[in-house]
């Protein structure tokens, strides 16, 4: 069985997470902040060796000024 984190859908998650980070404008640094996290969370995310929650998400998306679907 295939872990979800290891597939092309999570990959393309993590592909649009990263990209509305940088449309952003924001650094790895910058985003940990915003969502009270070291900057080593948010390049785990980013990497696929992290997981993110529903409720994760939302933050990401609120600060990234992005609606929820974007990242689907």
């Amino acid at each position: 069985m295939v872990k979800s984190i290891q597939t092309k859908e999570y990959a393309y998650f993590v592909e649009r997470l990263k990209k509305a980070r940088l449309e952003a404008g924001l650094t790895q640094v910058q985003a940990a902040k915003k969502l009270g996290r070291p900057q080593s969370h948010i390049s785990n995310v980013e990497s696929g060796q992290q997981r993110v929650d529903v409720v994760e998400l939302k933050r990401f998306a609120k600060i990234y000024n992005k609606d929820i679907n974007y990242f689907l």
